[in-house]
């Protein structure tokens, strides 16, 4: 699709529309308090321990102090509160604890120490304020810490508290149209999906212009269509065309555990639309809750089905509900409930297809602004290359290609760099690995008889590339790109395309006598398109009959029914008998061809396990010399 813009959200606060910030006044506070309880503790521990002596001296008791003083061992002694310090003769020291009220004066007396004033010296060392302080930040510090948490605690509260009563409040993204926007021309590839959409701009531009003759505005449009063609974008094109606000959710998005969450939610983005008329919503995966009622294991009461219940009664209730335009997304349509797809809900349904060869080359045109690409590049030749891609695959190869040029130290992205950033979005990167001789003429054969057989069917479209370097999970591969867009299959094309598929196999058995695993995936693709002609396309001697009951009418059919409305056991024989013919009869045919052709089939095998990849132009070469 065309060229994706970014897109910002729009927030509550003022915040979001100015290019400076608010300051967050409650982060500020939490971290203010975090940072002071950090410095309260941090001051703390260092009076704690290291504000004290290293060297701790021993403790001694009162009485030891009194015959030490009596003997004249000690030379000094120094209080400090109710500490004695004592200084010995010999260089040691001591301390003992004190009664508070008591003198050490007194207490020498007491003890018969006559003079100890003479005796010994006596010094009160007076500590200042930092005993006081750090007593009283001793006590405090237990309280400030609990203060702290406390306080942390009843902000997670309200944190928890806010997010339980905001479970119900909608999670829808809002784009205003003050914000960069998409339009039409950002979107190529979707001619006639944009032509329907048009109509809806204009009902959202132009309402009165209906309303006088009557009409309705539709209230829904439902976008179908494979993962990568558009949907989003061209949701977003529409509101970006009409100038108004755009709600953008997923379907994911409604559902919570809690039943009845969904259902508050789809009100209340419901609510917020109509406030912004006129409006779009968009909900993409929309299957995700339009889902078929009476289906789920949980009953009727589950939480998906109130939420699609609720959303039913929004889009065609009671309630009025002007100028608010749904668009769903799905690539599900099968799954979604009859009553959410029939009018008056969804009114239109547009369906986007991959692209043809013209909206690719639109398409690479808005990709390929502001690359720089050397003159080799062709948009149309690259539009023909990339049949089968989705607009999201041509944007991711236009990627690749500039990731490898860059890596390269090239200046501009050339056709090599586009062809092999197209071969890796289709079959992966290269996977470099060591292979015996005998892996790789396996290889070499088994793709050689792929594109030998190709070759030689005129309803298969040229061989491009033929190599044995492993991409993905494939050890080789034979690209066969279609030339054209191709609408239209015939059994006979589809014959030939299960007869290439063999050719894999009929190579190994013919030149090397073996089979290998590597036809897994070959096996698998030829037997599923043979089950297709059979039960679905009425291509084979069954005759024109469809044996697929997936469906009945517009009705889901369950599981446990299918078995009774299916076919019986004879025509599943005879399926099973048809299957086995059709590709029974292909290999017989790749066979044949193979035969013929041998020494094409050595040349190109030769060729692989010499260069490991070949192109379209070598590989006509070597099978006409």
């Amino acid at each position: 699709m065309g060229n994706k813009k970014h897109f910002s959200e729009q927030e509550n606060s003022a915040s979001a529309h100015s290019g400076r910030s608010k300051p967050n006044w409650g982060r500020l506070l939490q971290a203010f308090s975090v940072y002071f309880a950090l410095a309260v503790m941090a001051l703390f521990l260092y009076f704690q321990f290291f504000s004290a002596p290293a060297d701790q001296p021993k403790t001694i008791d009162l009485t030891q102090v009194v015959v030490d003083i009596k003997a004249d061992r000690v030379e000094k002694i120094e209080i400090e509160q109710d500490w004695i310090n004592l200084f010995y003769v010999d260089g040691s020291r001591a301390q003992a604890k004190k009664e508070p009220a008591n003198s050490l004066l007194d207490v020498l007396v007491q003890a018969g120490v006559e003079n100890p004033v003479e005796v010994v010296n006596i010094e009160i060392k007076d500590t200042g304020g930092w005993d006081f302080a750090l007593s009283l930040l001793s006590g405090i510090f237990p309280v400030v810490i609990m203060i702290f948490f406390l306080f942390m605690i009843s902000r997670k509260g309200q944190q928890a508290a806010g997010s339980m009563f905001s479970m119900g409040k909608s999670r829808a993204r809002l784009f205003t149209p003050d914000q960069p926007q998409f339009s039409f021309k950002d979107a190529a590839g979707v001619t006639e999906a944009k032509q329907e959409l048009l109509e809806v701009v204009d009902f959202l531009k132009n309402p009165q212009k209906y309303v006088k003759l009557g009409a309705r505005i539709p209230n829904g449009v439902l976008l179908v269509g494979a993962s990568g063609t558009g949907k989003t974008l061209l949701a977003r094109a529409v509101a970006g065309e009409a100038g108004v606000p755009f709600f953008s959710i997923a379907g994911s998005e409604f559902m919570e555990m809690l039943v009845g969450v969904g259902a508050s939610r789809v009100r209340d983005l419901f609510a917020r639309a109509k406030r912004h008329s006129p409006s779009i919503i968009f909900i993409d995966e929309i299957e995700s809750i339009g889902r078929h009622r009476g289906m789920a294991m949980t009953g009727s009461h589950g939480e998906q089905e109130q939420t699609l219940n609720q959303i039913l009664v929004e889009m065609d209730g009671f309630t009025p509900r002007d100028q608010v335009v749904v668009i769903g997304a799905s690539n599900r349509p099968d799954l979604l409930d009859s009553a959410l797809t029939r009018p008056g809900r969804f009114d239109r349904r547009i369906l986007l297809q991959l692209p043809d060869i013209e909206g690719r080359q639109g398409i690479l045109e808005i990709h390929m602004r502001g690359k720089p690409f050397s003159k080799d590049v062709e948009v149309d030749k690259l539009a023909q290359r990339t049949v089968g891609f989705s607009g999201a695959d041509i944007e991711n190869m236009l990627n690749e290609a500039a990731i490898a040029a860059a890596r390269q130290g090239k200046k501009k992205i050339s056709a090599e760099d586009l062809e092999e950033a197209a071969t890796k979005v289709k079959l992966g990167p290269e996977r470099r690995r060591l292979q015996s001789e005998e892996d790789k003429r396996l290889t070499a054969f088994h793709e050689a008889g792929h594109a030998v057989v190709a070759a030689n069917l005129p309803l298969i479209d040229p061989v491009h590339r033929v190599s044995i370097v492993a991409r993905g999970i494939a050890l080789g591969f034979t690209m066969i790109p279609p030339k054209s867009d191709r609408y239209h299959m015939t059994k006979t094309r589809l014959l030939a395309m299960i007869t290439s598929f063999m050719g894999g196999r009929a190579a190994e058995k013919i030149a090397c006598d073996e089979m290998t695993v590597g036809a897994a995936s070959d096996l698998e693709m030829a037997t599923r398109l043979a089950y297709e002609m059979v039960t679905q396309y009425g291509m084979s001697k069954l005759g024109n009959i469809n044996l697929s009951f997936d469906e009945l009418g517009d009705g889901y059919v369950p599981g446990y029914l299918r078995s009774r409305i299916g076919p019986s056991d004879r025509m599943v024989a005879l399926v099973d008998s048809e299957i086995r013919r059709i590709l029974r009869e292909s290999f017989r045919q790749a066979w044949k061809i193979l035969k013929k052709n041998r020494k094409s089939l050595d040349k190109v095998a030769a060729a692989l396990m010499e260069k490991e990849t070949i192109d379209g132009e070598e590989f006509q070469q070597l099978i006409k010399s």
